[in-house]
Order: structure tokens, then sequence, then C-alpha cells
């Protein structure tokens, strides 16, 4: 059996330490009814100077491909978190805008969201979560 190198190692580490936050983050962010993905194409939308963008630029934007985003954003549409539109200058192209509803839930999970950032992170000092963001950066 193959020892895995350093860098096969912090992929490997850093894979699973992804797996483990989503986990944590879907059940902390489940009192809302969403999941994280679904918080993070809220957070991208609300980013949004016009809280709109193409379904494709949201799939980018997130990492995912544009089936799946697709069918992440079907059950958010059904609950009034977005809004779907078509794009007036080209119907080939479908757009996405965080509605009323999905604002005003994306600000309540935000708060929910910073506090169990806050309590994850609590015993990491300043120099320490720069230098993790740095080296994920890179990446």
């Amino acid at each position: 059996m193959q020892q895995l190198t350093e860098s096969m190692s912090l992929l490997v580490n850093l894979n699973l330490a992804s797996i483990k936050l989503n986990k944590k983050l879907d059940r902390s962010l489940g009192v809302h009814g969403i999941s994280f993905s679904e918080f993070m194409a809220l957070h991208v939308l609300a980013e949004q100077p016009s809280y709109t963008m193409s379904r494709i630029a949201l799939a980018e934007a997130l990492g995912m491909t544009a089936s799946g985003v697709t069918r992440m954003l079907n059950p958010m549409d059904k609950i009034h978190l977005i809004e779907k539109q078509k794009n007036p200058r080209d119907a080939r192209v479908s757009l996405v805008q965080l509605s009323a509803t999905g604002k005003s839930l994306y600000e309540d999970a935000s708060v929910t969201f910073k506090h169990f950032s806050e309590n994850l992170l609590s015993d990491l000092r300043q120099y320490q979560m720069e230098s993790v963001l740095e080296v994920l950066k890179k990446l």
C-alpha cells in the first residue's frame, strides 16, 4: 500500500474537514429550512447589485454544474426564496433573482451562520485564521 505524501495528506484532510464542516453547517442552518449550499446561493445572489444573476454564473460562483444548480434552485423557487426570470435580451439565458422572502430568510440565516462561525473558530487566534485564509486562497 502506498504512503501518502504530505501534499496528498493535506488534500485528503482538507476534503474530510470540508465534508464534516458542511454537515455541521447543514444542521445549524436546518432551523431555517435550508442547507449550507442553499445558504451560499442566497449569499451569492444577495451580493449582486440587483440580487440577480444568470443561472450559469451562479453555478460557476458556487463551483457547481449548471444542472446541479438547477436541481438546487427548483425547491427554492417553490418556497419562494428565489424567482426565475427570462432574460429579455436572450431567451436561452435564464436569470435567478433573490425574492423578498429569500432576502428575509438570508438575513436571519446569516445571524445563525455568524454565531456558528464565531463559536467554531473561537479558539483560533487572528494570525492563525489569516494564515489559513492565505493558504486557501493559493489553492
